[in-house]
């Protein structure tokens, strides 16, 4: 037996359904950050390309090799320029990342954090019924088998027995009867 109903209760199914909108925004704030990022990566990789060819296309056409030294400084400056401005791309996205992620943090967690204390004390509350609803169980049984001679004992112990609720509970009534029995048994 499980100690709880195998249904869906309503405080469980509104807290799935606040995770699942908090993760699903997340995601999607990850996603955006990841394309912005994919984006970068692709313009700095086709700029550096373009920068490439230009200086190979030079270094290719010079005839002396004064000028080769010449063309690969004056593309060093404009590469370096390429990457500072990439890296400035980079920590600005990064710095919108942490800003969207904070947004939508905060904008769950207040109904994330509700729907939490309220599936809490359903929880609570089933778990104190259940427990209550075993002791009553239990004493009525231990009720039922201190003394097995009297008149119509034996047909509510059978009764009690096929009504206990928990597998602890059959047992500990299992071995009040075979106590009973070996107690009868004995002259």
């Amino acid at each position: 037996m499980y100690p709880f109903p195998q249904s869906v209760t309503p405080a469980i199914r509104t807290h799935l359904d606040a995770q699942v909108a908090f993760l699903n925004d997340l995601s999607k704030s990850f996603a955006q950050s990841l394309q912005k990022f994919s984006e970068l990566n692709i313009q700095l990789s086709q700029t550096l390309l373009e920068e490439g060819n230009i200086a190979s296309q030079k270094l290719l056409t010079t005839d002396r090799p004064t000028e080769v030294i010449n063309i690969a400084a004056s593309r060093a400056q404009p590469a370096a320029e390429k990457l500072r401005s990439y890296h400035q791309h980079v920590s600005r996205t990064l710095a919108d990342t942490q800003v969207e992620l904070a947004r939508v943090t905060e904008q769950h967690v207040q109904e994330t954090s509700r729907t939490a204390r309220a599936l809490a004390d359903e929880v609570a509350r089933a778990a104190t019924q259940e427990t209550e609803q075993n002791m009553r169980n239990q004493q009525e049984i231990l009720r039922n088998f201190r003394d097995p001679f009297q008149a119509g004992q034996q047909a509510r112990h059978a009764s009690a027995y096929q009504h206990a609720s928990s597998g602890n509970l059959q047992k500990d009534t299992q071995q009040a009867t075979q106590e009973a029995a070996s107690h009868a048994a004995k002259p």
